[in-house]
């Protein structure tokens, strides 16, 4: 770390030690809500989320040779083809915007272009089916449909004006990891099928890890949440019997390094960002940050230009984990929010947090986190600001 990184750390706790009103009760409450609310995210993310997570991201690191990702989902892949697949990733991925950076972090450093690669980030935690089908059973198909729609069209919209906002520094860095890849051995030469069967455990793993318990018990969906330790089991046994037969020692040892690279990258900023974002807007539900939901749901009403843009704000502020944006955004409904606020929440949060803007600022630098996340709050903005317009709010 630089000098004057260090000076103004120092500067930055010293100001906070003098100025903070720690005997305030408001204060003491925001400190306790931001721990509980680390609490919460260790509890249910971590082990079955982020975890599978990291050794995804450590196996395309490690077994997915660059010039596969680069042919793919590079600059000169066939766009239909890397935008479709990026896309649609999030059907599959029932993840939240936390557990999608490990994801993320390993097809873009791996040779992923910055526009294939930035679709799958948004596209993973925004369109999630069991989100958008509980959204119009709760919230009403109208917005239900707006969700699924928007987030699919974002995803697109947004990875092609990353890409051609930063087609010339990508460039430079596509062409560069091309050369790495050419000095690469060529070691580990195995069949496709097999790396494709590996991943495809690892992901299944995350999946039924991750699955959340459905609204209604019964059903498809109950049935799976009921099993999915079953068949998680399973899928373990899988994998120990591939990892035994299909690698050698040394390349398990390097999946393992690789893995607590990312591990170690990513989780002390998603702590942090877990924290601070406890402590601004409390956890989901209990008004108990120092901006509690109460006093947003007051400015969110009908259907204003600034409306729409601070509900966006705020939704890529908060933390939500999979699928409880809809309760959330249910309660604000009943407080008054607009439809179009609403919408725009829902099209800007799931994809960003606090915690997730910190770390994908580690992976792919200021200037292009800041743009990412401008067009992501934008273009939220206008179409809750469309949407609000359609359903009669002005």
């Amino acid at each position: 770390m630089a000098e004057w990184k260090k000076f103004l750390l120092l500067i930055a706790v010293f100001l906070a030690a003098y100025l903070i009103p720690f005997e305030s009760a408001k204060v003491q409450r925001a400190i306790s809500e931001a721990f509980l609310m680390l609490q919460e995210y260790a509890r249910k993310h971590v082990l079955f989320c982020l975890v599978p997570a990291f050794f995804i991201a450590g196996a395309i690191s490690v077994f997915i040779r660059g010039e596969a990702v680069i042919k793919y989902f590079g600059p000169k892949a066939k766009r239909w083809l890397s935008y479709s697949i990026a896309s649609i990733s999030g059907a599959i991925l029932a993840v939240c915007s936390c557990t999608v950076l490990p994801l993320f972090a390993g097809i873009y450093m791996r040779g992923a272009g910055i526009g294939p690669a930035t679709a799958f980030l948004y596209s993973g935690p925004a369109i999630n089916v069991l989100a958008i089908i509980l959204t119009a059973r709760v919230l009403g198909w109208q917005i239900g449909l707006a969700r699924a729609l928007g987030a699919i069209i974002f995803s697109v919209f947004i990875g092609i004006l990353m890409s051609l906002i930063f087609r010339r520094s990508e460039s430079e860095r596509i062409s560069t990891m091309e050369m790495m890849e050419l000095t690469e051995e060529e070691g580990r030469a195995r069949p496709g099928w097999v790396t494709f069967l590996y991943l495809l455990n690892l992901v299944l793993i995350l999946i039924f890890a991750a699955w959340s318990r459905p609204r209604e018990p019964m059903g498809f969906w109950g049935t799976v949440y009921e099993i999915r330790w079953y068949i998680v089991g399973i899928l373990l046994l899988t994998l120990a019997v591939e990892l035994r037969f299909w690698f050698e020692r040394d390349e398990l040892g390097e999946w393992l390094r690789s893995t607590w690279g990312f591990a170690k990258q990513i989780l002390p900023l998603l702590f942090a960002g877990v924290l601070a974002a406890g402590g601004l807007m409390g956890r989901p539900g209990t008004n108990a940050g120092l901006i509690p939901s109460r006093y947003i749901s007051r400015v969110v009403g009908g259907n204003s230009i600034f409306s729409n843009l601070l509900a966006s704000v705020v939704g890529a502020l908060m933390y939500f984990a999979t699928l409880t944006e809809v309760p959330i955004l249910q309660g604000l409904l009943g407080s008054g929010m607009g439809y179009g606020p609403a919408l725009a929440l829902l099209l800007a949060g799931p994809a960003l947090s606090l915690p997730n803007m910190l770390v994908i600022r580690s992976i792919m630098g200021t200037k292009k986190t800041l743009v990412f996340i401008s067009l992501v709050v934008a273009m939220a903005t206008i179409t809750g600001k469309i949407f609000g317009i359609i359903m009669g709010g002005g």
